[in-house]
């Protein structure tokens, strides 16, 4: 699959781009993609804190007063839920969200968002390369672009430390390296814009 390569203003830039059909050219399947997402979603979440109820309190189990004649209701221990110190009735309970996902799926996954936005709402650059850091200056030449909406910035080994600052302050423009792309974040921008050194590490990645 051949595509364009683009500048950062939109227009043309060196070329065209072969992109590898086993990565960006897959039939994407909505059960797939549900299942990583979710698969994320789950592990971004952290443990509930479980509260102490009666039998995890350490308190006394002796009965303290008369079963009869003490002017009191009836108790058996001090660890009942009504006294102070004591343990809680239906407290919470430890949720553990570690949810397991076959490699296999991940990457295939991950291959079928991208090969979603191969369809439409991808964009090869040449670089990130930017004279200055200005966001100003970056918003203009997104915007000549036609980049509208959220624009998820894929480079590659590390982020360039310009574009990185001037993008900074946009609203809806999120940039990161190619080792941190993922289903959910591809998803849910509506632009997805990769650099030539982005796309060489995703190939990479899947065929090593």
């Amino acid at each position: 699959m051949k595509v364009k390569v683009q500048k950062l203003d939109g227009t043309a830039g060196k070329g065209d781009i072969e992109l590898s059909d086993d990565v960006f050219g897959i039939e994407p399947r909505a059960d797939i993609l549900h299942r990583v997402v979710t698969w994320q979603l789950e592990s971004r979440r952290g443990i509930a804190r479980a509260t102490r109820e009666r039998s995890d309190v350490a308190r006394t189990g002796k009965k303290y007063g008369n079963q009869k004649g003490g002017g009191t209701a009836r108790h058996g221990a001090r660890s009942a839920p009504i006294f102070v110190g004591g343990g809680k009735a239906h407290g919470a309970r430890r949720r553990e969200f570690n949810p397991s996902l076959n490699k296999k799926v991940r990457s295939l996954g991950l291959k079928m968002a991208l090969s979603a936005k191969a369809k439409e709402g991808l964009v090869i650059v040449d670089s990130l390369d930017v004279k200055d850091a200005k966001t100003k200056g970056l918003a203009g030449q997104f915007t000549k672009a036609g980049w509208a909406g959220k624009v998820l910035v894929i480079d590659g080994e590390q982020v360039d430390a310009s574009f990185a600052q001037a993008a900074g302050n946009l609203v809806g423009i999120n940039v990161i390296p190619a080792m941190g792309a993922n289903v959910y974040d591809i998803l849910k921008h509506d632009t997805l814009v990769l650099t030539r050194a982005a796309v060489e590490k995703l190939e990479a990645r899947f065929n090593g």
